[in-house]
């Protein structure tokens, strides 16, 4: 569903939707950050999550330079790690060569909270099965607003998706995402790069919308407000709530309007192919675009945390170059249905690592305290579903890359901890129950509970203690 702003800000004036459209809007009321014992200094940390489609085979995740004992143990899913340093990547890797000492190839995190299929939803971000894309079956804010909350910014959380729904050749505009700011609440993200471009930079590239907009805010402020008066209990709390959210976004707008000279300064160029929705831009257009404006959110201090689709299984991978066959991400996942499909899989994720390795090398170059903004943030790349087109789910594995004031002990490292279903397996809930511990939430375990790990009478709860500094 296509979201207008400004029909959005005008229907709460007519009160017959009860600010339905807005989840996106409602989490910046409760973004107090619940923090304790973080770490010190005043920087924020900064996250992007970076969620792919049809699973990551495990054996693209191995290094070719293993020794014949640690190849065993790789394949026969054992318990290992080893330094990165002298070892050589896959191929699919290398551009991120130069960064091996920020690197961790993280093996055995299981995501069976959250299930494999065609389809994670908001579940792989929540840590449990979202099943069907309905707001009901949203159990609890997603990790990345978690995260948002302690390291507060104008916008929170930022969302950018790349995601094609069945039945649709693309998506433009600002429609329905896969983030959560509390249960039964669905955020939304920017589904092309020009609407990202245009709402998160305006106050610099349109001030006159600015402007405008700031206007029509004070406005139903004002109109709301004078709604209270000789409103009783449920109704009067049904517009207080309402005032509430429009004053939230008033207070967001100043915010954003201090950061004016900090936004010129990290403001991205966006090449005209991608006006109007950029339906004529090719997928690497889009993605690069994307990583830009994902750099200049971070490095102008409109949000600390972005979490980005940067596929699904209705994306369209036509216009990537290795694509001689013209074939589609579900097809690649069935394997057997086109030939050279595990090579097209790397070709995907080589695109994916240009990304990610724009991202480091960008952040790299921005000056920040004693070192740069990359010192502080912390890259996931993992997948929506697992370790394949239809799961298995038992494990997922992923590439984080962390820098050097990172809350956590795991960098320059791969990784490869116990199998799912055996003593010392850590799954999805333990992986994002260590970030919030490691940023300063003190939770005892954030998402849900294992059944075979329950099955087996095994330990399952908490943080992985391991990867704390």
């Amino acid at each position: 569903m296509l979201i207008n702003r400004r029909e959005l800000l005008k229907t709460t004036s007519l009160g017959t939707m009860g600010l339905a459209l807005t989840p996106c809007f409602n989490h910046l009321r409760a973004n107090e950050p619940r923090v304790e014992n973080r770490p010190a200094g005043n920087l924020p940390h900064r996250f992007v999550f970076v969620r792919k489609s049809n699973g990551n085979l495990t054996t693209q995740f191995g290094l070719p330079s293993f020794s014949a004992q640690q190849l065993k143990q790789h394949e026969e899913k054992n318990a290992f790690d080893v330094d990165l340093d002298g070892h050589e990547l896959p191929d699919w890797l290398k551009g991120l060569d130069d960064h091996k000492q920020h690197m961790t190839i993280l093996h055995g995190i299981s995501m069976s909270v959250s299930g494999g299929g065609h389809y994670s939803y908001s579940g792989c971000m929540g840590a449990y099965k979202a099943g069907r894309d309905i707001l009901g079956n949203i159990k609890r804010a997603t990790v990345d607003f978690e995260l948002a909350r302690l390291f507060p910014s104008p916008f929170g959380h930022v969302e950018m998706s790349l995601a094609v729904p069945h039945g649709r050749d693309h998506r433009t505009g600002i429609v329905s995402g896969y983030s959560a700011p509390a249960p039964k609440q669905r955020n939304y993200c920017y589904a092309d790069p020009m609407t990202a471009w245009q709402e998160l930079f305006k106050s610099v590239t349109n001030t006159d919308e600015a402007e405008s907009d700031s206007a029509l805010l004070d406005y139903l402020h004002e109109q709301e407000t004078r709604r209270l008066r000789g409103l009783h209990a449920d109704e009067r709390l049904k517009i207080s709530d309402q005032v509430d959210s429009l004053q939230s976004i008033r207070d967001r707008n100043l915010k954003i309007a201090a950061l004016g000279e900090r936004i010129k300064a990290h403001l991205p160029v966006i090449d005209p192919v991608h006006a109007g929705g950029g339906e004529n831009a090719t997928l690497p257009q889009k993605q690069a675009a994307f990583t830009d404006i994902i750099v200049a959110a971070l490095a102008s201090g409109l949000t600390n945390v972005v979490t980005y689709t940067i596929d699904d299984l209705g994306t369209d991978i036509t216009s990537l170059p290795e694509n001689r066959q013209k074939t589609s991400i579900h097809q690649i996942g069935h394997g057997g249905q086109i030939s050279g499909a595990a090579q097209m899989r790397n070709a995907i994720k080589t695109h994916h690592m240009k990304q990610v390795a724009t991202l480091v090398n960008r952040l790299q170059a921005i000056p920040e305290a004693d070192g740069t903004m990359f010192d502080n943030t912390t890259i996931v790349y993992m997948p929506e579903t697992g370790a394949g087109h239809h799961s298995p789910d038992t494990e997922a594995p992923m590439i984080v890359m962390s820098g050097r004031n990172s809350r956590l002990d795991i960098a320059g490292r791969y990784i490869r901890l116990p199998f799912h279903g055996t003593k010392g397996h850590k799954t999805l809930s333990n992986w994002y129950t260590t970030l919030l511990n490691a940023c300063g939430n003190p939770i005892a375990h954030y998402g849900d509970l294992d059944l075979t790990m329950q099955r087996n009478r095994l330990d399952q709860t908490g943080a992985i203690d391991r990867f704390l500094m």
